[in-house]
């Protein structure tokens, strides 16, 4: 019997991917489905040949069940995203990873890819102590961890979503815009997991995952400009609204998402050279994204 890989947060934007990825090489996937997801996700993971286990991160014996047999198990999930009912940093970032972490101990797993984000030690909050904590945790575990801590995904922060309309060249940056990122999308991230599940040399290790080159926002308005040939509107929320606003948020949400907003004004620049030489991925650039979005 080959490796069952199960996947939890199969129904989010990077869990879709990697489903997609690892049916496409021929492996087996267990998708981790609450009964509350969203009907055509579910359908799209059928079509892969998906094995479904029914569970929630808020229930142990769940993922008791869902651990059973697999070999690896590979986690995306975050409340950050996609909440329902009693979903939170603390139920589902904290508290349900940790109870992730034991399941997949107790039920003999060996094989862990944790999927964080990139921790700024100066600016603390609620989502980044829980990544923390769950990151020490697999560290104590025995399991043959990976934490992945990814960058600023291009397709989430560069989206109208986030205020980077590109339909109607406006783009909301934080902070001054001058501090360079190394922004990445979420399909490299996709294809970094698959390919350190194919990699020993991954075991126990904390790996950096950002895109080919590191680019401020101002820059990346740039990039969109000339790409459109149109002139972008720009709209920037000052650094010191976001520390007030960091300051006085009193729900762990609220607080989470202005710390990230205080990082991305701040920068994170990843030098890949050492990553891609493990994981050699071909990184899609802001120019390649781009060029895809305003097609």
């Amino acid at each position: 019997m080959s490796d069952i890989h199960l996947i939890v947060g199969a129904t989010g934007l990077l869990g879709g991917a990697i489903c997609h990825l690892l049916a496409e090489g021929g492996g087996n996937v267990r998708a981790l489905v609450r009964p509350t997801a969203d009907p055509e996700k579910v359908v799209q993971l059928k079509k892969l040949g998906a094995e479904f286990a029914e569970g929630d991160l808020k229930d142990g014996a769940s993922l008791d069940r869902a651990c059973r047999a697999a070999s690896a198990v590979i986690s995306t999930a975050s409340s950050t995203l996609s909440r329902q009912a009693g979903d939170s940093i603390q139920s589902v970032d904290l508290e349900g990873q940790l109870r992730l972490v034991e399941a997949a101990c107790n039920a003999g797993v060996r094989r862990f890819v944790f999927v964080s984000f990139r921790h700024n030690q100066a600016i603390q909050s609620p989502l980044a102590k829980a990544k923390q904590m769950v990151e020490q945790r697999l560290k104590e575990s025995g399991l043959d961890y990976t934490v992945l801590q990814a960058s600023y995904f291009m397709e989430v922060w560069l989206s109208p979503m986030l205020g980077f309309d590109y339909e109607n060249a406006k783009a909301r940056i934080y902070g001054a815009g001058q501090n360079q990122l190394s922004w990445i999308s979420f399909h490299d991230v996709a294809r970094f997991v698959t390919a350190i599940l194919a990699k020993p040399a991954t075991q126990k290790a904390v790996i950096e995952a950002g895109g080919p080159e590191p680019l401020s926002p101002l820059e990346v308005v740039k990039i969109f400009e000339k790409t459109s040939e149109r002139k972008f509107e720009v709209e920037h929320v000052p650094e010191e609204a976001l520390g007030t606003q960091f300051a006085s948020a009193t729900d762990p949400m609220g607080k989470s998402f202005a710390a990230l907003m205080l990082q991305y004004a701040a920068g994170d620049a990843i030098d890949m050279r050492r990553t891609l030489e493990v994981l050699p991925v071909r990184l899609t650039s802001v120019a390649d994204y781009a060029k895809r979005v305003l097609a």
